[in-house]
């Protein structure tokens, strides 16, 4: 199909996307406890702009002419990879489905999705809806199912050519090892994030205060890039303390259909009770619980905003992975010891820094190990900005040109030359 057509169709099926905006964020805050006003003010309509992105770039696709050394006209074309296999997590549905959708669409590929087993209905409502825009069958399949069963074919199956996959390392590993016991299929991945979130002592308290518990309470936690571990600097470290669990305490924990909830229940029982675990490492190997810890309720898997301080770097709750609301909070005296901290993790997906100085600002943005920096700012996502880890979070870039070229090959055509004027 020539590219212009593909974007018709993709523009058709974002146009389709905003009509079915309440529907579709319904089924996200069935299936994940996803805030409602949220997925239908932010998530939802973020999915067909992202759509729409790489609508744009379709018919833009194009290789280079290469100067040869010898008597030779040579040229690249940028090909479809094939078939892609798309894995994708259940905290964000819809924007993990278009992330992954969306680039290689607009390349050309035809594609194999897993939705997660604990959310595949917006996934295949999507599929409704881009059959209803002209998507031809057998592009776009969806097909729901467990990691061990229809993950394990996608990655270990000799048609399909490439993987996508986001999730946990633990997985990530998997799929790499049945790529390479299959057909070596291309693979990339966006695993997990213990990200650091750094407050100097020239900062906005106040602010400083608001974007740290955002960065850790959005979407109840459940955020590859939540900012986890907070370090904050000597001087302002116990004021910030004191007004972070002010505003912990007052953070509305609900229903998430309830438009003043500010977080919903975690996903499920296994996700409920895995933080509630670490909660518990964290008492136990003697950080100090300054706020929460506990469970909400005697109903739905809900659990209040929880911050210890008295954090050490090789505590549990500092190096793993908790994907809830618990935050890990510890001071810091210098610039140098900030980067080593920041840095003293095996993951690297984003950090967040705090700071009026811009020379700060510009040492800690190119001596953290991550990739994506946010200063002054937290969860600063565009479609045109590339996204993906550093070290066990993984490689390969979702969002921006990046992830459209992943899902394309490059080959180059060479031809002689005879009796030309000019080489």
């Amino acid at each position: 199909m020539p590219p212009s057509e593909r974007a018709k169709i993709m523009m058709k099926w974002a146009e389709l996307i905003d009509e079915n905006v309440e529907e579709l964020a319904a089924l996200d805050t069935i299936d994940a406890g996803k805030l409602y006003h949220m997925c239908k003010a932010v998530d939802i309509p973020t999915a067909s702009n992202t759509l729409r992105y790489y609508a744009g770039a379709a018919d833009k696709i194009h290789g280079e002419v290469l100067k040869m050394s010898g008597k030779f006209h040579a040229y690249t074309l940028m090909e479809p990879i094939g078939v892609v296999g798309h894995i994708i997590p259940w905290n964000f549905p819809t924007t993990m489905f278009f992330l992954k959708v969306s680039p290689s669409l607009a390349a050309g590929c035809t594609m194999v999705l897993k939705p997660a087993e604990q959310t595949p209905l917006s996934a295949l409502f999507y599929a409704h809806l881009a059959k209803l825009a002209g998507v031809p069958d057998g592009v776009l399949n969806v097909v729901p199912g467990f990691g061990p069963t229809a993950g394990a074919a996608i990655s270990s199956h000799m048609d399909i050519d490439k993987v996508s996959f986001t999730g946990s390392t633990e997985v990530g590993r998997e799929i790499m090892q049945a790529a390479a016991k299959s057909n070596l299929k291309q693979v990339s991945l966006e695993l997990g994030g213990k990200s650091p979130l750094i407050i100097f002592d020239d900062a906005d308290i106040d602010k400083a205060a608001d974007l740290a518990l955002l960065g850790i309470l959005f979407n109840k936690g459940e955020v590859c890039v939540a900012s986890s571990r907070v370090f904050v600097q000597e001087g302002i470290y116990n004021e910030f303390e004191k007004k972070l669990v002010e505003k912990a305490k007052a953070w509305v924990v609900g229903d998430p259909f309830d438009p003043k909830s500010q977080q919903g229940p975690q996903v499920d029982k296994n996700q409920f009770e895995k933080v509630l675990s670490y909660i518990e490492h964290g008492k136990r190997q003697g950080a100090t619980l300054l706020t929460g810890g506990k469970t909400l309720g005697n109903k739905g898997y809900y659990i209040q905003p929880t911050i210890f301080s008295d954090v050490k770097e090789d505590m549990l709750i500092a190096q793993d992975e908790i994907f809830g609301p618990v935050m890990a909070l510890k001071k810091f005296r210098t610039i140098e010891e900030a980067i080593k901290s920041a840095n003293n993790t095996r993951y690297g997906l984003a950090a967040g820094i705090v700071t009026k100085n811009i020379d700060t600002a510009n040492t800690m943005s190119r001596s953290i190990r991550a990739g994506t920096i946010w200063i002054n700012c937290y969860f600063a996502f565009g479609d045109d900005v590339p996204f993906g880890g550093y070290k066990m979070s993984g490689f390969g870039k979702d969002s921006g040109l990046d992830a459209l070229h992943k899902y394309l090959q490059v080959k180059s055509v060479v031809t002689p030359i005879y009796d030309s004027p000019w080489l």
